[in-house]
């Protein structure tokens, strides 16, 4: 065998050696974990273990704990992963030891004493936010066309039909709810920015990736970016995975 290949070979043992194998998804608003059915094989034929945490969608407090029993349940480091509204609770759980990194997939990333509200004002109303609608007791769905026209336009019919038809309620006074902890602060963060998303900002999107110090990329895509471009968003995580440890090699 040749120096080189006996290089790359010491290079590919080293990196798999220091790549943190657990990833645990977060889901957004109006969807459930299955809204990462397309990433989730990615990552588990590039043999990681991944899980995804259904969480309620009732308050940000309720998000956290169900977010942080998974993470528990995890045999060492992991790479949480969070989409749309998914990026307040892992700014508000990933502070947990076994947290070696933060991805936001699309996705808020408030600072401490901010609420997700606090942190999309500045850029307004979008097409998409104009399409919720509150019930009397405060839950929160998309309309028909928001969830058609401006949350999954990206992808074909047949599965924007299908997240209209599967969207979840969510209790809307949680995005008003303050965070107390930016983990983003303290852990390596990488963030997607989705440049096309018609429900957040990509201006605010690109602002807190910014003010993360993110490792970030930008994709032509709608909010639904791991639906659209799944391979991109797997790659992202893959990225995070090889590299979190080697940022904080004592965690």
């Amino acid at each position: 065998m040749s120096n080189q290949a006996l290089n790359n070979d010491a290079e590919a043992k080293a990196s798999s050696a220091t790549r943190v194998k657990n990833i645990v998804l977060v889901h957004g608003a109006f969807a459930d974990g299955s809204s990462w059915s397309k990433v989730i094989p990615l990552l588990q034929k590039l043999d990681y273990h991944v899980v995804t945490v259904q969480n309620p969608m009732t308050s940000l407090a309720d998000e956290v704990a169900f977010t942080r029993r998974i993470i528990a349940l995890q045999d060492g480091p992991l790479i949480l992963v969070a989409h749309s509204w998914g990026g307040a609770v892992i700014t508000q759980a990933g502070d947990d030891p076994k947290v070696a990194g933060l991805v936001y997939i699309t996705a808020y990333a408030p600072e401490v004493g901010e609420s997700s509200n606090n942190a999309g004002t500045p850029y307004g109303w979008t097409s998409g936010q104009k399409q919720i609608r509150l019930t009397a007791d405060k839950f929160a769905t998309l309309t028909t066309e928001g969830m058609l026209n401006y949350v999954t336009e990206g992808l074909p019919m047949e599965e924007r039909l299908l997240a209209l038809a599967t969207q979840g309620q969510s209790y809307g006074p949680m995005f008003d709810e303050k965070l107390t902890v930016a983990a983003w602060k303290t852990k390596p963060t990488w963030a997607l920015i989705s440049t096309k998303d018609q429900m957040l900002a990509p201006a605010m999107e690109a602002a807190m990736a910014k003010r993360m110090g993110a490792v970030t990329v930008s994709v032509d895509s709608c909010h639904m970016v791991i639906q659209q471009l799944p391979n991109e968003v797997a790659s992202l995580i893959d990225q995070a995975a090889r590299n979190a440890l080697k940022n904080h090699p004592n965690e």
